[in-house]
């Protein structure tokens, strides 16, 4: 198979869809590997590594396009990047459908067959492609909340530790998923008194087992929410709900009872954000205040730390990816329900009920495809 991975072109976004280890391993299965000129350097990659694993160059995106049978990006493909998808071409990468009626619409128009690694599933009910880049993004979110709290920056003024005689800021992570426990983790290590919800309690009890004297949990019903939430200096939204929108946890009538300055990092932006004022922005213009509130919503939050971001997606995503390339889509997915679970989009026709359900479009059964 012809592999292409082009550079990715949304503003900020410095991550790569193929590492050189993973052309390697593909090369090394008999594909061909194409990447877009300069696709690695925002990751530390350069072209030169890649051309000494076989890989082939390409000056331009149209290039990859029009030559590869597979694209591999890591962001979903923007307005200009869909034109050039064709029929019966494979896309691998995140797509986040649900919010983004445009993108779902240009990609059943384009009759290209489109695997998204957010729905992608495991054996254990996880996601093994969007497990990676929550890390990240969990792990990042405490340290940007943190820059939105100075007050340089609109925030309350507040250091996340705190010093002797003086309280650490209270940090509300709404979601024990991956997320908001690499989020907890690192809050917690900053010296913040932290409290996790999360609607489980089979998952609260594992987190007060192993987390027990690092950070609080408490059940996420609404007055638990509203309390908390007055009380925090940072709250981090991070619910998931798999393939489908973000539900809105803080409303817009709920910030007049937030601390002035308190910040929001909303890590489920991606899919349309948990809180209600939420709207995406970009590592170069981050943060935006509404009602007193600091808003931080990046799109793309592992995009900061590029090289760490795709050296643990291309991990994640190199074993389906060879799949794919080995056995075609068709029998890939046949072979392995998971990698079924993360088709979006084949031949015109959406195949993911909750994105269907999010923008009001009829869906077919993934597996029906496969006959």
């Amino acid at each position: 198979m012809k592999i292409g991975c082009p550079k990715e072109i949304k503003p900020q976004e410095f991550r790569v869809g193929m590492t050189p280890n993973a052309a390697r391993e593909a090369i090394s299965h008999g594909h061909d590997v194409y990447m877009e000129k300069n696709a690695g350097t925002g990751a530390g990659f350069a072209d030169a590594d890649y051309t000494a694993v076989g890989a082939k160059i390409l000056d331009t995106a149209a290039e990859v396009f029009a030559k590869a049978d597979m694209i591999v990006k890591v962001k979903e493909p923007q307005a200009v990047e869909r034109k050039m998808l064709r029929e019966g071409q494979i896309l691998f990468t995140y797509l986040h459908l649900a919010p983004d009626p445009d993108q779902t619409h240009d990609l059943l128009k384009s009759g290209a067959t489109c695997i998204a690694y957010e729905t992608v599933t495991d054996r254990n009910g996880g996601l093994p492609l969007l497990a990676p880049m929550s890390e990240v993004a969990g792990r990042l979110a405490p340290q940007v909340g943190a820059w939105t709290l100075q007050k340089a920056n609109g925030g309350r003024g507040v250091l996340l530790g705190g010093v002797p005689g003086v309280s650490p800021a209270r940090v509300l992570v709404i979601g024990g998923g991956v997320v908001g426990t690499h989020a907890a983790k690192i809050a917690a290590g900053m010296g913040a008194d932290v409290t996790v919800l999360d609607r489980s309690i089979p998952r609260l009890r594992y987190l007060d087992d192993v987390f027990g004297g690092t950070f609080k949990n408490a059940y996420a019903n609404e007055g638990n929410t509203a309390e908390l939430a007055r009380q925090a200096d940072m709250i981090i939204g991070a619910v998931l709900i798999p393939g489908a929108a973000a539900p809105k946890l803080i409303s817009k009538a709920q910030l007049k009872d937030l601390k002035p300055g308190a910040a929001l990092v909303d890590v489920a932006i991606d899919q349309g954000g948990c809180f209600e004022t939420s709207k995406a922005t970009t590592h170069q213009d981050p943060i935006y205040e509404v009602d007193g509130i600091m808003h931080y919503c990046v799109a793309n939050m592992p995009g900061a730390v590029a090289r760490t971001s795709t050296l643990a997606l291309g991990n994640a995503t190199m074993p389906f990816m060879l799949a794919l390339a080995d056995k075609g889509w068709k029998q890939a997915c046949a072979d392995d329900v998971h990698l079924l679970n993360g088709l979006n989009v084949h031949a015109g026709k959406l195949t993911y009920a909750a994105v269907g359900q999010a923008l009001n479009l009829p869906t077919v059964n993934a597996a029906d495809v496969l006959k």
